[in-house]
């Protein structure tokens, strides 16, 4: 499980600072269909790829913690929920958007219940080696 939740966890990192770099080096052009949506979307994307790749530094804080610390992973995993369910609110309000869209929204909403199930087995699994340390003196 530890490995697991490391891997994860190294990937979500890697892969936000990546995707926030995309967006900060190429604006608009990052987001389909958004090419001509204009200066203020772009400075908008910009901004927000920037802290994007301040969100993967974070998971790659959390992936160099030994143990990797449970409750990091269950904000962090929250928060990439919460964009998922921000997807969701916009499909509902104005529709299907691009394809790819559904895709990412697709990864953000089923990869969090399995990084909760991780970050849990993986604090049961510490709590149980402390317990079995503690009797063992």
């Amino acid at each position: 499980m530890a490995r697991a939740l490391r891997t994860l966890t190294r990937l979500m990192g890697w892969s936000s600072v990546a995707i926030g770099l995309y967006h900060v080096l190429l604006g608009n052009a990052a987001i389909p269909g958004a090419a001509s949506a204009g200066t203020t979307v772009d400075s908008w994307g910009r901004f927000m790829g920037a802290s994007f790749v301040g969100y993967g530094l974070a998971w790659l804080w959390a992936a160099q913690q030994r143990p990797i610390p449970a409750r990091a992973v269950r904000w962090l995993a929250g928060v990439f929920l919460l964009g998922g369910i921000g997807r969701l609110l916009s499909l509902a309000v104005h529709g299907w958007p691009h394809w790819f869209q559904i895709v990412l929204a697709s990864i953000e909403l089923g990869l969090p219940p399995i990084l909760f199930w991780l970050a849990d087995a993986e604090e049961r699994t510490q709590r149980s080696e402390v317990r079995t340390a503690t009797a063992a003196r």
